[in-house]
């Protein structure tokens, strides 16, 4: 039997589901009696992530310079996570449940139901954004939730936008040049998946 392991998924997100999801990892690792001397510093980790936020929020004008600085940014997280991944399994030696009090994935998720993939783009008129979720079999309904400026470090920094049967929302009256993230979960016969790795964006 395979053993389970960190599934490396991350290197996939998008920038802002990177940085919802590092900021997450550095969460559940930091006082994890399971990992107490990561490989990488998770005060640098954090650094990391805050530096990878900044050249996002910079390259939102298109500037090929900020942009080609976010990447570089981005590729040293993949990097930095790699590695705090590659201890996770060393440490772990399979252990899903240790595993999973990290904040990464594991190879073969347990979960009964898939959490929701969400894009958020610019809404039709100032101030904003739509939401798109990815469709859940079996879901009757969606709910929509955002947090401003930060990224909530528990439930109650969440407010609920709306809820919808379709797996799109539309938010507006959002303040112009603020940054908000966004996330969204399932409702189905099964009950409520997880919500979503949080997405960010700057409201234009």
């Amino acid at each position: 039997m395979r053993k389970t392991k960190v599934l490396l998924n991350f290197t996939r997100f998008s920038v802002p589901e990177k940085i919802g999801f590092y900021r997450n990892v550095i969460s559940r690792m930091t006082g994890n009696a399971s990992f107490p001397s990561p490989d990488v510093s998770l005060t640098d980790a954090t650094t990391l992530v805050n530096g990878l936020e900044t050249a996002h929020v910079a390259a939102q004008d298109g500037g090929h310079t900020a942009v080609s600085a976010m990447h570089d940014k981005e590729e040293l997280g993949d990097e930095t996570f790699r590695k705090l991944a590659d201890y996770v399994d060393r440490i772990a030696d399979g252990d899903e449940t240790k595993i999973l009090s990290s904040g990464f994935d594991i190879t073969k998720q347990p979960a009964p139901v898939t959490k929701s993939e969400l894009t958020v783009d610019d809404g039709a008129n100032s101030g904003s954004v739509k939401l798109v979720a990815k469709a859940v079999e079996g879901a009757k309904t969606y709910i929509w939730q955002y947090a401003k400026d930060s990224l909530p470090t528990d439930e109650t920094g969440w407010a609920v936008a709306g809820y919808s049967t379709k797996v799109s929302y539309e938010i507006s009256e959002l303040a112009v040049a603020s940054k908000y993230w966004f996330r969204v979960a399932a409702v189905t016969a099964k009950g409520t998946t997880d919500f979503c790795n949080p997405v960010m964006k700057v409201v234009e």
